[in-house]
């Protein structure tokens, strides 16, 4: 592998939360085929550690890679269609149109960087073709892939992950710690028994257990558990048990698969009947779930209501499920091995249950979108757009099944468009797709036809889909006067308004806004009246009307009485351009537009953080038109084009982006503004915000060293542990506090550097803490 050039550690990898034990041959195999191949596929059972070798290795060589090393997690993905979107975002892309892939090649075209590609079997094909094509266009790209299955793409090294080395039969006894099964068993048996030795009177046994189970990780782990209330030769009459069930018609399949089938079907014939049914009706949800949904989508039909949560604490227990904190925004979060999932799934399927409950994992979905509608405008709107980001691949499976049953296109309406603002705060281009195939597959002309209509039509305009966005809004018209509905008219009218303000009719927008504002206040509809107060304040500030100072105040009072905070950050954006323009307080103005971008940072609202780093793009231009400004307005790109938005090149933003560009240019010449600006402009998202925040360094844009002063001396500390790759847990016992407070520190962290996950803390200690 190159030599990597000089800059900060970037990139995405999920944090290990166990002890990672031997595989020093398989790291050695995976790191000399990963230097000499641009493809390294890693293959096997489910449940031999292909993840967390990969992983390691990832970790291991993150430093090699200038531009960093990215994971991305396929499990849940069943579209192959938004393959290329899911990559895009997960990379950050400064520019994501309606052809992701190709923007993914010219992204990756001149950089150096590691690409992980985590369960690829569920979209094999599909990662076969975008994988073939951005190794052809990006020399310098690596990608190393995780696949049940090979990829079967030309010049792919394929690596078989083995399972951890067991005793050989003949081996001494007392040499057993030499062998990586025994070491990770008795670890994982530690965890749930921390006085659990390996002596004389079980070392035998501990062998015997860990030969069974041919060293397979997952079924290790799972045998370990039990050690909870089994004894070793419970576990292995048991075990014993369960191959000679196996036994009958397998006898073909693979050691290490007949091992991992044993400890997960003697795991699941050691849970209750209860657990079991939960188990299998689990495997509906994909990418994990709260105990909300497992009540809603699992009781009945022999498991009540409010025995759910005794039994999901019992499949706990036994590592059938895995449980993340929650923070003060979220409720705690479950989820279950790929594995582990399929199992239960092949459980239900047999039970001839799959279709009923899929159904019922829709009914939830569709009606936790319609309470999204009625509820995200209001107090817990931070807490709703951090439900829906976590149930995005629920979201995603719920749309699919609707897509895919014949006839249920109306439900994937349902689920779809009421959640607008969802798909328009950062997932653009995959709310648009999913609207406007939910609208092809909902033909007949109803009222969950028309909401389909107006949703797509307004994520179509701003996506500069101006063809599609005007034959939805017909048709929209239509059915409004088909059904007399004032509310539909109201709609109208602010759509119209909008994509007027997009055309350069300002005047003519104004009119149509200020009907809308009218017509949503009559029907009472809070979130509309606030959305058409921005959008007026928008034309009126382009237009130069003293109206927009007024339209912003009331635009704010409305968040305020309402205690819809996430929605403030807009109120602060025509605020700011007021501050700014029409008063020349450019502190004041910076100071409001900052704090917009502060309050979605925590909900990741990418378009709202778009329009006030623009914003601020044009405030550094007029009161300092420097090197930084021009960066800035780089940097403005970058955020824009990571949410699919084209606000960029549209009219009349674009006007206040050629003013800023010339009187920028004008001081410090064309090849200095170019240069700052192509710098911006290829900055991440991070990076981009962080500019526009004030808080980047002089290396990479990342938090400055000084942002070490926001943090407590406790939080310093925690986060040099979380840096560590310390669990809660894990640094619970450290500083002998509770779990907790440990959880709560760490949350302070997060919201304190304006960062969303523990992998960012680790990448900023490394940066700086650590020098």
């Amino acid at each position: 592998m190159a030599e990597s050039r000089p800059a900060a550690v970037r990139g995405r990898l999920p944090a290990e939360l166990t002890s990672f034990v031997g595989r020093r041959r398989a790291l050695a195999d995976t790191r000399r085929l990963l230097s000499s191949s641009r493809l390294l596929t890693l293959t096997g059972v489910g449940g031999v550690g292909k993840t967390r070798l990969a992983l390691r290795m990832a970790a291991e060589v993150r430093r090699t890679f200038g531009d960093g090393v990215w994971f991305v997690e396929l499990a849940a993905l069943r579209d192959p269609a938004l393959l290329g979107l899911t990559l895009a975002q997960r990379l950050e892309l400064s520019r994501v149109s309606a052809n992701p892939t190709a923007d993914l090649a010219e992204y990756l075209e001149d950089r150096h960087l590691l690409l992980v590609l985590d369960n690829c079997e569920q979209v094999a094909e599909a990662c076969a073709v975008l994988v073939s094509k951005l190794l052809a266009a990006a020399p310098q790209l690596r990608i190393l892939a995780t696949s049940r299955h090979v990829l079967g793409v030309e010049g792919e090294q394929v690596l078989s992950v083995p399972p951890l080395s067991t005793p050989p039969v003949e081996a001494p006894v007392a040499d057993a710690g030499q062998y990586e099964s025994v070491v990770l068993f008795a670890d994982r048996v530690r965890a749930v028994l921390p006085e659990f030795v390996i002596g004389e009177t079980n070392r035998a046994q501990v062998i015997e257990v860990c030969r069974r189970l041919d060293g397979v990780p997952l079924a290790l782990e799972l045998a370990a558990v039990w050690m909870r209330t089994l004894s070793l030769s419970q576990i292995l009459d048991r075990l014993e048990d369960r191959f000679r069930l196996l036994a009958t018609g397998r006898q073909a399949r693979p050691a290490r698969q007949r091992a991992l089938d044993a400890a997960v079907g003697w795991s699941y014939d050691l849970c209750s009947p209860a657990e079991r049914m939960l188990w299998d009706r689990l495997s509906v949800f994909a990418g994990g779930f709260d105990l909300e949904g497992a009540e809603e989508v699992c009781s009945g039909d022999g498991i009540p209501c409010d025995a759910v949560l005794n039994l999901v604490a019992g499949l706990v227990d036994k590592s059938i499920i895995t449980r993340m904190m929650g923070t003060a925004h979220t409720a705690a979060w479950y989820d279950m091995l790929t594995t582990i999932g399929q199992y239960g799934g092949l459980r239900l399927a047999e039970a001839g249950q799959t279709r009923e409950f899929r159904f019922r994992h829709r009914d939830y979905y569709r009606s936790l979108a319609a309470r999204w509608e009625a509820e995200s405008f209001g107090p817990r709107q931070a807490d709703w757009y951090l439900q829906l980001r976590r149930e995005h691949d629920n979201l995603r499976a719920a749309l699919d099944f609707c897509l895919a049953e014949p006839g249920e296109g109306p439900a994937a309406l349902e689920i779809a468009a009421p959640i607008w603002m969802f798909w328009f705060a950062g997932f653009l281009r995959e709310g648009h797709r999913y609207l406007s195939r939910a609208i092809d597959a909902a033909p007949e002309q109803t009222p969950t036809r028309a909401k389909g209509l107006w949703a797509g039509s307004y994520l179509a305009s701003f996506l500069d889909e101006a063809e599609q966005a005007t034959r939805l809004l017909t048709e929209y018209e239509e059915l409004a006067e088909r059904y007399d509905d004032d509310h539909m008219r109201a709609r109208i009218a602010e759509l119209s308004g909008h994509m007027l303000i997009l055309q350069g009719d300002l005047v003519g927008a104004v009119a149509q806004l200020e009907r809308g504002l009218v017509g949503h206040r009559a029907v009472g509809d809070v979130q509309g009246e606030f959305d058409v107060l921005i959008l007026l304040s928008a034309a009126t500030f382009f237009l130069g009307d003293p109206r927009v100072e007024d339209f912003g105040r009331q635009a704010y009072e409305l968040t305020e009485s309402r205690g819809a905070d996430s929605a403030k950050g807009y109120a602060l954006w025509t605020i700011g351009l007021v501050q700014w323009r029409d008063h020349n307080q450019f502190d004041k103005a910076t100071l409001s537009l900052r704090e917009s971008i502060r309050l979605w940072q925590p909900v990741n609202d990418r378009t709202g953080m778009g329009f006030s780093v623009q914003a601020l793009s044009w405030c550094a231009g007029s009161d300092a038109p420097d090197e930084r400004a021009a960066r800035l307005m780089g940097a403005s790109r970058a955020v824009w084009r990571s949410n699919g938005a084209y606000v960029v090149g549209m009219t009349p933003y674009s006007q206040f982006d050629d003013q800023t560009e010339q009187r920028i240019r004008s001081t410090v010449g064309d090849e200095v503004f170019d240069a700052a600006f192509a710098q911006g402009a290829a900055y991440s998202f991070e990076q981009a915000v962080a500019l526009a925040l004030g808080e980047e360094t002089e290396r990479d844009g990342a938090a400055k060293p000084g942002m070490a002063g926001r943090l407590t001396r406790r939080e310093l500390e925690i986060a040099g542990l979380v840096g560590e790759g310390l669990s809660n847990r894990e640094i619970a016992a450290r500083l002998v506090i509770s779990q907790r407070t440990a959880e709560t520190h760490v949350e302070h962290i997060l919201t304190k550097l304006g960062f969303s996950s523990r992998a960012q803390i680790a990448r900023w200690v490394t940066d700086h803490l650590e020098r």
